[in-house]
């Protein structure tokens, strides 16, 4: 079964989805809360883009802050009917040329050790380990911190 998700920028009228959205991906104390999503939305730099089915329900987003030549994905939700068609890694590539437009040369993030699949889909998109921070996670659960660097601005 093919969906067609239909890519666009953030209005702030997607708050509640998105927060939404967030919850149902992250377990409580990793989701964030209303008003550290409603920040890190409003930092300078930040840059979330939504992906849309044909009913117009966000099923998946992506947030990234661009701090030139560094950038950082701060979220990556896609909801669990919405996932294996190719969503993630569409919102990944728009969100590198994104950062890229934006003057980011190179992209950090962070992912639980436990998290096989996401370590795997990282890993497949291009990204590193380069290091672990303790206890990142609910302060007891490692992260990976990884980084990809980036070129020019790519074709979706």
């Amino acid at each position: 079964m093919s969906v067609k998700f239909a890519l666009r920028p953030y209005d702030s009228s997607d708050f509640d989805a998105l927060y939404t959205l967030d919850r149902a991906c992250y377990p409580p104390g990793i989701a964030y809360s209303r008003s550290m999503l409603r920040w890190f939305l409003k930092q300078p730099g930040a840059i979330c883009i939504v992906a849309e089915n044909p009913n117009a329900e966000i099923k998946a987003f992506v947030l990234v802050e661009a701090e030139a030549p560094l950038g950082h994905i701060i979220t990556l939700d896609v909801a669990a009917e919405s996932r294996r068609f190719g969503l993630g890694t569409e919102l990944t590539v728009a969100a590198e040329n994104a950062l890229s437009i934006n003057g980011v040369r190179e992209i950090e993030l962070e992912t639980a050790i436990d998290n096989a699949a996401g370590i795997a889909f990282w890993t497949r998109h291009g990204y590193r380990t380069v290091g672990t921070i303790p206890r990142y996670y609910l302060d007891r659960v490692d992260a990976l911190c990884m980084t990809k660097i980036l070129s020019a601005p790519k074709e979706i």
